[in-house]
């Protein structure tokens, strides 16, 4: 039994413990945190020596697109690839007017169990505390990072929709603009903002490789499906019924890593980590096909230095990757996520184009076709291929490299998905 001092200092702590816990926790019948824009992070590629950054110091500030609105956000960031604990010394968060600068009047300091500053520990991500900022639909926020001795690039996404921009030394996030600011083609220790959302609001994941990225769009043209998909989710809702984050990676696969973990591996990272998931698009496995048949002499990576393909030796049947699909849908519907499955595409014209490559590819998309794992499919391959050649891409829809999309081309996936049936998850 505890005598009167005893029960006299539990009580105030227990009081310490429900003030702490009231000003950051939501009643959930009131809402739920809704991820609204995302970014899987990775390491850099090990393969490609020339996508390596060198450590960065200073002031980072990263320009994101959230898909629906709303009035409380919080941060999410990642650490997941770092070997050592990764020290921030501070985070803020604004309106983006254009480039570098902020909305004056926007910027909100960002806490961590009420601190400004926090140390993550390695493998691990960190999430803040809700900061109460107006957010538009489809308008751009502002995330500064001040990281006051230099830290070694481990986890990050390259070449993301746009450009962030790193200036210092000295801490800077209140700035309204960087001075002198380095431009960097890549998101940094950011993996997702969330909103606090009406019941009612849920998410939708595109996973995929470069084709869901948006490979060969330039920066804040917000031109890849899942962008252009978001602006039609927010014309037909109102801004607020349905976000949707892109979580896919250039060069990503089903089976292997390299670019990225592989699907399997990143999928709790990457899915069912974000709150409010209610379904999910998968778009994977032309990488399966394509790397091992890459010849290598003919590509001119900087730096690189590659003649073999050393990827040769992960080639993959038809029936391995339909059996990752399966994993994929098994385990999100353990978690009440609805899937739809996007039929591969057309890769004819590029370096790792085979007959046999073409075969895997046929035998996939039957499949896909075919299955009932899936809520629904979504036939991109019939969609942009070429009419009378369809190993290959149409014209119209051809960035150029005769795999990914042009504008038009990503406009077109969009366009084929039924809203409605996103609509119709409950979470």
């Amino acid at each position: 039994m505890l005598r009167p001092a005893g029960a006299a200092i539990v009580t105030v702590i227990l009081w310490l413990a429900g003030s702490t816990l009231s000003s950051s926790a939501e009643p959930k019948a009131n809402g739920h945190w809704v991820s609204v824009w995302g970014a899987s992070q990775y390491a850099p590629f090990k393969f490609i020596p020339a996508a390596a950054e060198a450590p960065i110091a200073g002031t980072l500030r990263m320009v994101v697109r959230p898909s629906i609105g709303g009035e409380r956000l919080r941060i999410r960031l990642s650490n997941t690839y770092g070997a050592s604990a990764l020290y921030i010394g501070a985070v803020h968060v604004a309106l983006t007017d254009t480039g570098s600068k902020i909305v004056p009047g926007t910027d909100r300091v960002v806490t961590f169990g009420g601190s400004s500053e926090i140390r993550i520990p390695a493998a691990s991500p960190a999430i803040s505390d809700s900061i109460d900022l107006p957010v538009k639909a489809l308008s751009e926020v502002s995330i500064s990072l001040y990281l006051p001795s230099s830290v070694d690039i481990s986890t990050w996404h390259r070449g993301p929709q746009h450009d962030s921009y790193l200036a210092g030394p000295g801490n800077m996030t209140s700035s309204l603009e960087l001075p002198k600011a380095e431009i960097k083609p890549a998101w940094f220790f950011l993996s997702a903002l969330e909103m606090w959302e009406p019941m009612t609001t849920t998410t939708t994941v595109a996973f995929g490789d470069s084709i869901t990225e948006g490979s060969n769009n330039l920066p804040a043209q917000y031109a890849d499906y899942p962008d252009q998909l978001a602006r039609r989710l927010v014309e037909a809702n109102g801004g607020r019924a349905t976000a949707l984050i892109n979580e896919g990676i250039g060069g990503n696969r089903i089976l292997h890593d390299d670019a990225g973990a592989s699907a399997l591996s990143r999928f709790d990272q990457d899915v069912l980590s974000n709150p409010g998931i209610a379904n999910l698009i998968v778009l994977e496995g032309i990488n399966d096909i394509g790397f091992p048949r890459v010849r290598m002499a003919e590509l001119k990576i900087p730096n690189a230095n590659l003649r073999e393909n050393i990827f040769a030796s992960q080639k993959v049947s038809a029936d391995e990757i339909v059996q990752g699909l399966q994993q994929i849908a098994v385990r999100a519907h353990d978690h009440g996520i609805r899937v739809f499955c996007g039929t591969l595409m057309p890769f004819e014209g590029t370096n790792s184009y085979d007959v046999e490559g073409e075969a895997i590819r046929v035998k996939v998309n039957s499949w896909i076709r075919a299955s009932k794992v899936f809520e629904g499919v979504l036939d991109f391959d019939v969609l942009v291929r070429d009419p009378d050649r369809p190993t290959k891409l149409r014209l119209a829809f051809d960035s150029g490299d005769h795999i990914h999309p042009n504008p038009a081309g990503y406009k077109a996936m969009a366009d084929l998905i039924n809203l409605s049936e996103l609509a119709a998850a409950k979470h």
